[in-house]
């Protein structure tokens, strides 16, 4: 019988094996893929002058870009067209996803909505108040018939769903609430037949090109497309995303006849030459919008300080297998939601000493867990606290945390340690990570402890992030490893978008060692949180770095975002 070292091998080297044909069939799919592109750059003259973004389909209103840079698709609008005449309307990209859903999917969405009646009662009674000023209840003849015009308008009921997701993702909405769930004032915007001319685009480019889209991702479809999983070529699975392949007849039967018509009478490569109603186009109304945004006062309020207010209509358990999750920051004294399986909890997960004495998975430390755990006065107490009384850092992680964040410590401090063991005292079943390993189901895992983005202490935060992983890694080459830290290494494996006001760019991988690392072993992805990036933005993307392929994932916590999914991501790199 072999011992288990041998069995443990065994198993890696079947598993490199797997990843490495994996690999060469992908590599093989991309190549074909970057011909289909660089024939489609020829066709576009402008591709002349456009150094880094390459159209490769276009429309009077919406093209098709391709980022040679990130080797990512984008659909945009062109520059006349105006998507909302609400000033600084957030909702786009949940309206376009909710648009491609309640195509999809038109039974599932119309009982989403409904599931949020209580929700929506409100929102109808505060745009009625900021239109009239009048205060009605929730059960008034008014808010009942603006209710049902919701399900009477096709595109009008998509936007409604869009702001449903966007409230269920980032809280509670409260500026320009009338123009978003009024029928009444929602026809003035111009978001109708903006979504119009864009379900038309979406429909007419994946007719044309293989390429899948969910409203927001835009993906190309390899050769192997037809023959896979469903779930190999989107974060979600295939069946949330419009392809050449979608069924479209339920959904389409909701929508205005003439509107129906020309989605169902497009062909392939023809341009469409009809359009149902204006969008409306800044060379029109251009000054107007200018004017009313410089005098716009929004007139918004925190989202949490409105939760109170509103329902959660959602389940706070899931059945994720590997449950990736972050920037929870419990107000209450527990986790706000529930998974029997393995968790990866990626640092900020409290802000009033939560306890769990049944979760079980992995724990990096952030740095609320730092002020949190300093602001009870009984562990404050302690005296194995003494020997950091007198820092000026710890003396702010008491008295004002913020100030002190720039200032903490980075490397194997001892301050760390004792953190770790309060919090394993709070979470008997997780293993706390503090600059370590831990290997579960073929995966290595490496917990490094960076509370936050130390962009200024840039070249002593990579130092220590290279001597870690380094020491973490032990010459070990074949095992796939996942590198965990609450703030993301440096730029190149973050979630975050340069566009971020957050982003830094000096704050690349400056560290050779770093990179020959990550060139010789077996490093597949990396998982971070910190940046509170919600999950309409894309929560796992793929980058390359340092010669190969990595997957990225950043899962922050809301009432419908209760964690990602990782076994479905390690799936796909290792068969």
């Amino acid at each position: 019988m072999k011992a288990k070292n041998e069995i443990f091998k065994d198993m890696l080297n079947e598993q490199k094996e797997n990843l490495e044909t994996a690999i060469e069939i992908k590599q093989n799919n991309f190549e074909i893929s970057q011909n289909l592109l660089e024939s489609r750059f020829e066709l576009y003259p402008e591709n002349r002058r456009r150094s880094v973004n390459k159209v490769i389909y276009h429309n009077q209103y919406f093209q098709l870009v391709y980022n040679l840079n990130s080797q990512s698709l984008t659909i945009e609008s062109k520059g006349d067209l105006i998507y909302s005449a609400i000033p600084y309307d957030t909702g786009r990209n949940y309206i376009q996803k909710a648009l491609i859903q309640s195509i999809l999917h038109p039974t599932k969405t119309r009982k989403y909505i409904e599931s949020h009646e209580n929700n929506l009662k409100k929102y109808l009674a505060l745009s009625i108040f900021q239109v009239s000023g009048r205060k009605v209840t929730l059960d008034s003849n008014e808010v009942e018939r603006a209710y049902q015009q919701i399900f009477e308008d096709a595109l009008f009921e998509m936007q409604v769903l869009g702001r449903l997701m966007q409230h269920d993702e980032t809280g509670p909405l409260s500026a320009n609430l009338a123009g978003k769930f009024l029928y009444s004032e929602n026809i003035k915007t111009g978001i109708s037949p903006y979504l119009a001319e864009y379900l038309k685009f979406v429909v007419e480019v994946t007719q044309t090109l293989p390429i899948s889209t969910d409203g927001k991702n835009v993906q190309l479809l390899d050769s192997a497309y037809e023959q896979t999983s469903e779930k190999d070529y989107l974060d979600q699975p295939k069946s949330l995303a419009l392809t050449s392949q979608s069924d479209l007849n339920v959904g389409l039967e909701n929508l205005p006849a003439t509107l129906k018509v020309e989605i169902e009478n497009l062909k392939v490569s023809e341009p469409i030459s009809q359009v149902m109603t204006k969008p409306l186009l800044k060379s029109n109304v251009g000054n107007q919008l200018k004017a009313l945004r410089k005098n716009y006062v929004a007139h918004s309020q925190a989202p949490k300080e409105l939760e109170q207010y509103f329902e959660n209509v959602h389940s706070t358990h899931n059945d994720n297998k590997i449950n990736v999750i972050s920037d929870i920051d419990s107000q209450n004294g527990k986790l706000p939601f529930s998974n029997l399986n393995f968790n990866i909890l990626v640092g900020n997960v409290s802000n009033s000493v939560v306890s769990d004495t049944e979760m079980q998975g992995i724990y990096v430390i952030g740095n609320h867990e730092l002020s949190d755990l300093l602001s009870d006065n009984i562990i404050f107490k302690k005296s194995k606290w003494d020997a950091f009384r007198e820092k000026e850092w710890f003396k702010e992680l008491v008295v004002d945390p913020d100030q002190a964040w720039a200032k903490l410590p980075v490397g194997n401090n001892s301050f760390y340690e004792l953190i770790k063991d309060e919090l394993a005292q709070n979470y008997p079943k997780m293993k706390i990570l503090n600059n370590e390993s831990v290997i579960y189901e073929g995966i290595r895992y490496i917990g490094l402890t960076i509370p936050v983005a130390l962009s200024k202490r840039k070249k002593e935060l990579q130092n220590f992030i290279a001597i870690e992983i380094e020491r973490l890694l032990a010459q070990d080459r074949d095992i796939p490893t996942v590198i965990i830290s609450h703030a993301p290494l440096f730029n190149e494996l973050s979630m975050l978008s340069p566009k971020s006001k957050s982003y830094n760019k000096s704050y690349k991988c400056a560290h050779r060692g770093i990179l020959n690392l990550f060139d010789k072993f077996n490093i597949i992805g990396a998982i971070h949180g910190h940046h509170h990036i919600p999950a309409s933005s894309g929560q796992s993307k793929m980058v390359s770095f340092s010669n190969k392929k990595l997957f990225v994932v950043c899962s922050i916590y809301s009432k419908i975002n209760t964690g990602f999914e990782l076994s479905n991501l390690l799936s796909d790199l290792i068969p």
